[in-house]
């Protein structure tokens, strides 16, 4: 089995290290830390990585880490896992997406050791964490006041790839474009296949992206062969090639119409906006009928804002919205005693 060494630390086969892997102090000399917690099985197999809160404000990730890393049936049977539920520190302390120097870290891989605060911090996840690995799975949410449908984006072009992304088990798959200066895009240059996980809003946790997120991690790793497989239902997923926001027409105050993960038709109201005397400024309605997979929480627009992310699918089924509902019957408790935390 092959050495794995991150922050200077070695790590056996069979076993299970924390490791506080050094990045920039800040100017009040105070040392910063990136947390990671690896686990090896005995036998070879796939090294994988699990990210979150590469934007500081996209907490739901770090939730679904923690609960892994607590989660007492979780068990390697071959491989490497390695976890890092925050890699950008600085932002998670600011309750903000940014590093200090103003940057998105995900625009800023593969980084530099001697570029901006930004570049170092990625160029250290890359060389410490990604190139040890063979696959990953990155966590986001949507951004602040805007929700997430539970969804993977990635090259669903690479059979592979689709066949983790089918794995996770979320109703919505995007075929997604790489970005430069991406974690997925410099992961994928080093031969290490990115999933992207989206679900939620930043600043909050989400109960059913957070379970949907601990079962997907498990589902891939069991189709990877490193862990056994859990009693699960099972969600077809949909493949949309394409995606685009629906914007305001009007600035004003919103009285929504339709909720994430409905299915609409081309010229179907979403939303309504009007002024605060009750007057009717706009009426939003969708371009192409597809689901909604994100949408804007707060209920005030300006003209031109984004409201609506709607996903185009190449052949429209109900089945799609009736998986999404099935998922959330699953994993979120009833009254009547439903799905138990993971």
């Amino acid at each position: 089995m092959s050495e794995l060494i991150i922050g200077g630390k070695q790590i056996a086969p069979g076993s299970t290290k924390q490791i506080e892997l050094p990045v920039v102090r800040l100017y009040t000399d105070t040392d910063i830390s990136m947390p990671v917690h690896v686990i090896r099985a005995k036998k070879d197999g796939p090294t994988v990585f699990v990210s979150a809160a590469i934007h500081g404000d996209e907490i739901n990730g770090v939730e679904i880490v923690r609960r892994l890393i607590k989660l007492k049936s979780f068990k390697l049977s071959r491989g490497s896992l390695i976890m890092v539920p925050l890699v950008n520190v600085y932002g998670m302390l600011s309750q903000t997406r940014y590093m200090p120097d103003r940057r998105d870290l995900n625009r800023c891989f593969p980084g530099s050791s001697k570029g901006s605060l930004a570049g170092i911090v990625a160029r250290s996840f890359m060389s410490e964490i990604v190139e040890h690995c063979d696959y990953g799975i990155d966590l986001h949410t949507g951004a602040i006041h805007r929700s997430n449908l539970p969804q993977i984006r990635a090259n669903l072009d690479d059979k592979e790839t689709l066949e983790l992304a089918e794995a996770f088990g979320v109703p919505v798959l995007l075929n997604s474009n790489l970005r430069d200066g991406s974690l997925r895009q410099a992961a994928t240059e080093v031969g290490c296949k990115v999933l992207l996980y989206e679900a939620g809003e930043a600043l909050r946790f989400d109960e059913l992206a957070i379970r949907a997120g601990v079962r997907g991690v498990q589902q891939v790793l069991y189709q990877l062969g490193m862990v056994r497989r859990r009693r699960t239902s099972k969600v077809t997923p949909y493949i949309a090639n394409t995606s685009s926001w629906t914007r305001a027409a009007a600035s004003g105050i919103v009285t929504n119409l339709k909720n994430m993960g409905d299915q609409v038709a081309k010229g179907e109201p979403l939303a309504r906006i009007g002024s605060p005397l009750g007057e009717t400024f706009a009426t939003v309605e969708a371009s192409r009928s597809g689901i909604i997979i994100g949408k804007q929480n707060i209920p005030l627009v300006q003209q031109g804002d984004a409201m609506f992310h709607i996903a185009y699918f190449s052949d429209m089924d109900e089945e799609i919205a009736d998986n999404i509902q099935s998922m959330s019957d699953t994993l979120l408790p009833t009254r009547e005693g439903g799905a138990t935390q993971e």
